[in-house]
């Protein structure tokens, strides 16, 4: 049973476990080559993101409810406030797998009604992340351009979560205008975040450049800058899936061009990134890197490039496209395991829940006085 005490310290960040979690279903379901047994497993895997979503919101309004001091405190820390972005984002991936891989023991009715339900969840928390979190770091934070990571771009992501997903609900709607209008919405969104992320990328890349590689416990983080590339490809392939039905010549034609034009380049920044990040990890695994929630940016970011590239098989014909799609869910399950298994011991232990350590006092110098006993 989970106390009140217990969840003092738990910070907005562990919704990225159930994003990592969700994806690893919905990647697999969208996998451009069949594998036998692997669709009930991915239906598996996503209803343990949801229960693992349901345990969490209560957990966290347990923490909201009892330590409100320490909740206001994350929001006014500019390293904990960019993960509510997550919290939008565990909605979107744990909704958007309700038909993506849910289905298979839900049935596609119930499927829909939970994923539409997430869906306006999840992308209402996004937006609102998306404005007050920049806007508290511009009017309450102080930070500087030193201090900039990849932990930054986690509300400008959310709504392109809500751009990749919610073209799935848009045959589950009316024909005509209230299909238009949700795909059209999707685009918007990903045009939101898209230039958001422009914006802000170039700072967290200056920052590695100029001061150096990440603190330890932060090095994962790097890995995050997949998410935008990866989910934004998936976003406007899944859009060019369905606009040619729904939206008028020579519109829809146009969307099918637009997700190899603007995905093939993408992903292969998103390799490049890929290598660079990796690099960076191994480096600061040999310095002694340990586990650390953080490990857990190894999983949803990959996902987004699992589904990009699956996507762009679909839409170019290409085996490569394939072959990366497999190849990069095959680092999602590794990395998935890891992560669970690491947290799964951290909570075990009481590690991951406890508060940080008082930062140790220096002793005082020895002296004639100290020795004999005597202290001022």
């Amino acid at each position: 049973m989970v106390t009140a005490a217990a969840v003092r310290h738990l910070g907005p960040n562990w919704y990225a476990s159930v994003m990592g979690t969700a994806v690893v279903g919905t990647a697999g379901a969208a996998l451009p080559v069949h594998v036998d047994g692997l669709r009930p497993l991915c239906a598996g895997v996503w209803v343990l993101s949801l229960v693992m979503l349901v345990v969490l919101l209560a957990a966290r309004a347990l923490h909201w409810a009892h330590h409100g001091d320490q909740a206001r405190a994350h929001l006014l820390d500019p390293a904990t406030v960019p993960f509510y972005g997550c919290l939008a984002m565990a909605l979107l991936a744990v909704g958007g797998g309700a038909l993506a891989a849910g289905r298979e023991w839900i049935g596609t009715e119930r499927a829909a009604t939970l994923d539409a339900v997430l869906f306006a969840a999840g992308t209402a928390v996004g937006l609102a992340a998306a404005v007050a979190v920049p806007y508290l770091m511009a009017v309450r934070h102080r930070v500087e351009p030193g201090q900039a990571t990849p932990v930054w771009l986690l509300p400008l992501v959310a709504p392109m979560v809500s751009a990749a997903v919610g073209p799935q609900l848009v045959p589950h709607l009316p024909p005509g205008r209230p299909r238009q209008t949700l795909l059209l919405a999707c685009f918007a969104l990903f045009g939101l975040s898209l230039l958001a992320t422009l914006l802000m990328l170039p700072l967290v890349f200056a920052r590695l450049v100029t001061a150096g590689p990440l603190p330890l416990p932060l090095t994962p983080t790097l890995f995050l800058v997949l998410g935008p590339l990866g989910q934004s490809t998936t976003a406007v392939g899944n859009i060019a899936g369905l606009a040619p039905g729904v939206l008028p010549a020579p519109y829809g034609r146009g969307f099918v061009a637009l997700a190899v034009l603007y995905g093939v380049p993408v992903m292969g920044f998103a390799l490049l990134w890929l290598a660079l990040a990796t690099a960076h990890v191994v480096r600061a695994r040999r310095q002694g890197m340990g586990f650390a929630m953080t490990w857990w940016a190894f999983t949803f970011p990959v996902g987004t490039c699992v589904t990009g590239s699956a996507v762009l098989a679909r839409h170019t014909g290409l085996a490569a496209y394939e072959a990366l799609a497999v190849g990069l869910y095959a680092l999602l399950v590794a990395a998935w395991l890891v992560a669970g298994a690491g947290t799964v011991r951290g909570l075990v232990s009481g590690r991951l829940l406890a508060g940080p350590r008082p930062a140790p006092v220096a002793p005082r110098p020895v002296t004639a006085r100290t020795r004999s006993g005597v202290v001022r």
